[in-house]
């Protein structure tokens, strides 16, 4: 964790402003393991405390990224098993593993996730035979068409949800001047971007087929990476003071959350006055993130919108058009619709059509 980022963006206590909507502030608590950095120390394990005598909440610092969820024990059971994942095993005994656990592990699903986000955040820097370079870059010419519909926006810090691989950050640091936070619940991903930003080099596992997959190596020195920081957070509950941001990004996010209304007020919470947001999905509603009942649109062909999930959206991204409407965020221009490839192995490719659209404030 930064400590630039930290004190610039004075987080607050998850807990607190989930269960009370009350911003009390994080204070640093133990410092195990910290390292200088080109923008003031890093700590790579430690805690943070709130510090509302009532909660004192502890949220630890592992390997550099703070864990701030509302629920941090919760996050943690669930998790554990991830932290503590080696990223030492040898390419050769990772593909022994792969093949004893099997197809439908927690191993082997990892891997699958590791494959197609590092390949599309990362895989256009692969200058080595078989990397698919030409393909790859989905998120970057997403993220690209969005800003250029934007167009210019405040000073500020800028908040990447749902960041994944953190290619996003890192291209959003290289456009401006101030800080950038990628926040993600995925660890294996975030500790994917986090290796890019500690060494300069994307490292993941590429699939071929079935459960074999060749550990790739790209070179990935972003301009302004110094100002980029990963932290694991949840895009419902960003622990933030409202307003706290110039542009908040959620690129293919609003179909993997329990509440997509939830994540649409929480980007209306953090976009400071006149700032601006972008918004990307291609509306790939599943029950295992979101249930039916929250979906915007693909069902219910018998209401207002027939089941239309563009048209669900644009009420809910107009202030008074809907029940759950946000109250400050503004469309900005028409929609644009971008293509999105997702690679599942070398001889499978899924193509989507991402709704994009910019938010003003």
């Amino acid at each position: 964790m930064r400590l630039g980022h930290f004190e610039r963006l004075n987080p607050v206590c998850p807990h607190c402003l989930w269960t009370r909507g009350t911003a009390v502030p994080l204070a640093l608590g133990v410092v195990e393991a910290e390292v200088a950095g080109p923008e003031g120390g890093d700590v790579r394990w430690g805690t943070l405390l709130c510090t509302d005598p009532g909660c004192a909440m502890e949220y630890p610092i592992v390997d550099g990224a703070p864990v701030l969820v509302p629920d941090p024990r919760g996050w943690m059971a669930a998790n554990g098993h991830l932290l503590t994942t080696r990223a030492d095993i040898p390419p050769v005994m990772e593909g022994v593993l792969g093949d004893a656990f099997g197809p439908d592990s927690a191993f082997n699903a990892t891997r699958q996730h590791l494959s197609s986000y590092g390949w599309d955040h990362y895989g256009d820097r692969d200058r080595q035979p078989g990397g698919e370079a030409e393909a790859a870059g989905s998120v970057v010419r997403c993220l690209s068409a969005g800003l250029g519909r934007l167009g210019p926006l405040p000073a500020g810090p800028i908040l990447d949800l749902g960041c994944a691989a953190g290619r996003t950050s890192f291209e959003l640091a290289g456009r401006t001047d101030d800080l950038v936070l990628g926040l993600d619940l995925h660890w294996p991903l975030l500790a994917l971007a986090r290796h890019v930003l500690d060494t300069g080099e994307a490292v993941y596992p590429l699939r071929r087929s079935g459960i074999v997959y060749e550990r790739r190596r790209a070179e990935a020195r972003f301009p302004g990476a110094e100002r980029v920081d990963f932290w694991i957070g949840d895009a419902l509950a960003p622990p933030f003071a409202p307003g706290s941001f110039a542009l908040v990004t959620a690129m293919n996010l609003l179909d993997c959350v329990a509440s997509p209304p939830a994540l649409l007020h929480a980007i209306d919470r953090a976009v400071a006055e006149g700032g601006g947001a972008l918004l990307a999905t291609p509306f790939d509603w599943a029950t295992q993130a979101t249930p039916v009942e929250a979906w915007l649109g693909g069902h219910s062909q018998r209401g207002d919108d027939a089941g239309r999930c563009e048209a669900v959206l644009a009420r809910l991204l107009t202030p008074g058009a809907h029940a759950q409407s946000v109250t400050r965020l503004r469309l900005d221009g028409e929609p644009l619709e971008v293509p999105w490839t997702v690679r599942m192995h070398d001889r499978a490719r899924m193509q989507y059509a991402a709704h994009l659209v910019a938010l003003r404030a």
